[in-house]
């Protein structure tokens, strides 16, 4: 009999950057893997993964990411390459480029929004990054 077992990718709990409530940082944040604020951020994040704010947490600045999942308070500038989802009781004040847009019912929004593809993503994200961000995937 032969068994042959199977590796499975199980997510690294190291991958994920993490402001845990009662933590203010001021400054910025530059990283390959997903990102969780449940504190207070003030400044730039970079990511090529996803940024979670949490119900807690109060973020004003330039976020640059895949993905947002926003959950608490955000005033700024966000540009996200695929979907921005703004869960019911969240609030975000600013200017919006994204993909995709979702909004729950409860969803407090007042933004200029604008739908970009990934290659216009791709453009400002490059024009906004510092020395030595992390690169996006350009797919064509």
């Amino acid at each position: 009999m032969n068994i042959t077992a199977t590796k499975q990718e199980l997510p690294n709990v190291n991958s994920v950057s993490r402001i845990s409530a009662g933590t203010k940082i001021k400054g910025e944040i530059t990283s390959e893997f997903d990102i969780r604020i449940d504190g207070e951020f003030d400044g730039r994040i970079f990511s090529k993964g996803r940024v979670v704010i949490g119900d807690k947490a109060n973020v004003t600045g330039t976020i640059i990411c895949n993905n947002i999942d926003l959950w608490g308070k955000l005033e700024g500038s966000v540009i996200v390459k695929e979907v921005l989802t703004l869960k019911d009781g969240c609030s975000l004040k600013g200017d919006i480029k994204t993909n995709k847009i979702q909004v729950e019912i409860g969803a407090v929004l007042n933004a200029v929004c604008a739908t970009i593809s990934q290659q216009e993503y791709d453009k400002l994200a490059a024009a906004g990054k510092p020395q030595g961000a992390p690169q996006q995937e350009v797919r064509k």
